[in-house]
């Protein structure tokens, strides 16, 4: 990762996303029981390994953006609180906001932004939607991705249920202006079909904050 670092600062690049990994994700279930201590170490850990990765990233100019997800030390956005308190907030850190892997959690995408205002460094376009019939659970009993039986599944954009125009409405409030880049996968439609549709409908989400107010069309001065 300290080479990560130095890579993107040779190739002129201010952001990279990753993955940190966690020590802890396989206590989310809370049992058998888990300590306060268990989790406190699990969070320690992460900063113990991540402040010398970041130190390089600070003498690089260079930001990190971890990608929230289930299996990372932070998916939602309380351990993404705990994720920054552990390393002090420091600036080198922050999140890369996709809304596919907060949605079939139960959470709002929007609230995650509005949460970390000054931390959103990348973001993705993808969309999911849950599929529960009443036989398969959030866990997903096992099945593959694109299995018909899973109870959330990846989808191409637009056709899940991301409410991707108030995230964009969101993030022109917070000022964002980075990349929306597209991540692609839907198991059920072809690869090309879905990258000719995701290149449109970004394009069509996609809108510059206004310069002026509403109420300016009827001043006086």
């Amino acid at each position: 990762m300290k080479q990560t670092a130095m890579a993107a600062r040779n190739l002129g690049i201010d952001t990279v996303v990753g993955f940190t990994g966690s020590s802890i994700w396989h206590l989310f279930y809370s049992y058998p029981p888990v300590s306060e201590k268990q989790v406190n170490d699990g969070f320690q850990y992460f900063a113990d390994m991540w402040n010398p990765i970041l130190d390089v990233f600070d003498d690089c100019g260079v930001k990190f953006a971890l990608e929230v997800h289930p299996t990372e030390i932070a998916f939602d956005v309380l351990t993404s609180e705990r994720a920054l308190e552990a390393i002090g907030k420091r600036e080198a850190f922050g999140f890369n906001f996709d809304p596919s892997h907060l949605i079939w959690q139960g959470i709002d995408p929007v609230a995650f932004l509005k949460a970390f205002p000054d931390r959103i460094y990348h973001v993705h376009i993808k969309d999911a939607k849950r599929t529960l019939d009443g036989t398969s659970g959030l866990l997903c009993s096992y099945l593959k991705f694109g299995d018909p039986g899973r109870g959330w599944d990846f989808r191409s954009l637009g056709r899940g249920e991301v409410d991707f125009e108030e995230i964009i409405r969101a993030l022109n409030t917070l000022g964002y202006d980075g990349p929306l880049s597209v991540e692609w996968e839907d198991a059920a439609m072809d690869r090309e079909r879905g990258a000719m549709e995701a290149a449109s409908f970004v394009k069509a989400l996609d809108f510059p904050v206004s310069e002026q107010s509403f109420d300016d069309a009827f001043s006086t001065d």
